[in-house]
């Protein structure tokens, strides 16, 4: 029976977005050794599995990053390492090692360093010995079979790659690296005036939901269309009056000019309507805290279809568009849906202020 590894619950940086995720662009670039079970398996969305039956010509099937025995064998092995491109550069904030059914075979100790390089460079020239790495997460002991939370040493700094490094060797399950995303807005705008505020790639978080039973609120405003029904914010249904609401803190403050509200795979559980509200929230606000004045309209109640991709837009060449107040400057917008259900993806097209 295959077996999925346990939700493990974490540090508050966990509700931060995944820099290495590799739905959002995150890369293994190349790694000193794996034999057993590949690279590419570290930055993987699923949660680790386990298939007890399952082998292949070198082994065990394992899912995750897994080197050969080196130590005691090869003169002079001290660890095993991977490089990882992330796909978000950012400030680091903390990571989880995950082990999952790595028992007998995970390393005993790991380490990460960190470099911020522009453009795009391989694995060659990042193992060029002019890269400058900085040790971001001294060597750290690792328990088998579980989640290794820990935070990052240093903070303060944005990177663009890592160097992960096992000590001596073994299996890693899957590697998160939990931080603030830092864009080049000036090769954002200077592509277009225009850009989505709201997007995790942006630097945007949705920081707060009243609910998020079926589907997390994260996935809101990930890249690309969802691939599944799972892949959306969803409630669960309500049974009193009332209405479902999530806050998403924009990448950069910003005037709203257009919005897309997709429900994509909701086709039996859709929101009857949605409705859209901005604030312009002072530095360091709860936006869960501000009074009620504080919010204005972006967006009014507006019926929604299943399975379908809306668009608004505001005024434009003198004809009113569906948006509101496009010209006041935003920090936060609230979704608002009614009474409950689920939404795939919400896209704020603006001008960064």
């Amino acid at each position: 029976m295959i077996v999925e590894a346990p939700v493990r619950p974490g540090p508050p940086f966990t509700e931060l977005p995944d820099l290495a995720a590799e739905r959002v662009g995150g890369a293994t670039l190349a790694c000193s050794d794996d034999f057993f079970a590949s690279m590419v398996n570290l930055l993987k969305g699923a949660r680790a599995v386990f298939d007890p039956h399952a082998y292949t010509d070198r082994g065990k099937l394992m899912d995750g990053w897994e080197s050969r025995r080196s130590f005691g064998r090869v003169e002079g092995h001290t660890h095993d390492w991977c490089l990882i491109k992330l796909g978000m550069p950012g400030m680091l904030r903390g990571v989880d090692i995950d082990t999952s059914f790595f028992r007998g075979n995970y390393p005993e100790a790991a380490a990460i360093d960190g470099c911020e390089v522009d453009g795009d460079p391989d694995a060659k020239a990042l193992l060029d010995p002019s890269i400058a790495w900085t040790e971001v997460l001294p060597r750290t002991e690792l328990a088998g079979d579980n989640s290794n939370f820990a935070p990052f040493a240093v903070t303060d700094r944005r990177f663009t790659h890592l160097r992960l490094r096992m000590f001596p060797d073994g299996g890693i399950a899957r590697l998160r690296v939990y931080g603030a995303v830092v864009p080049d807005w000036a090769r954002l705008l200077a592509r277009s005036a225009t850009v989505d505020l709201a997007a995790v790639e942006h630097g945007g978080q949705v920081v707060a939901a009243n609910d998020m039973f079926f589907g997390s609120r994260h996935n809101l405003i990930m890249p690309g269309r969802s691939v599944n029904m799972g892949d959306g914010w969803e409630t669960r249904r309500k049974r009193r009056e009332g209405h479902d609401w999530t806050i998403v803190k924009l990448g950069r403050r910003g005037t709203v000019r257009s919005i897309e509200v997709d429900t994509n795979h909701f086709k039996g559980n859709f929101p009857e309507s949605c409705w859209l509200e901005g604030v312009d929230a002072p530095d360091g606000a709860d936006p869960t805290e501000l009074h009620a004045d504080s919010w204005f309209p972006l967006l009014p109640r507006t019926k929604l279809r299943a399975h379908t991709r809306h668009f608004f837009t505001g005024a434009a060449n003198g004809v009113a568009g569906e948006l509101t107040n496009g010209a006041r400057g935003c920090t936060h917008v609230r979704l608002s849906i009614h009474p409950d259900g689920g939404i795939s993806r919400l896209r704020v097209h603006g001008a960064p202020v």
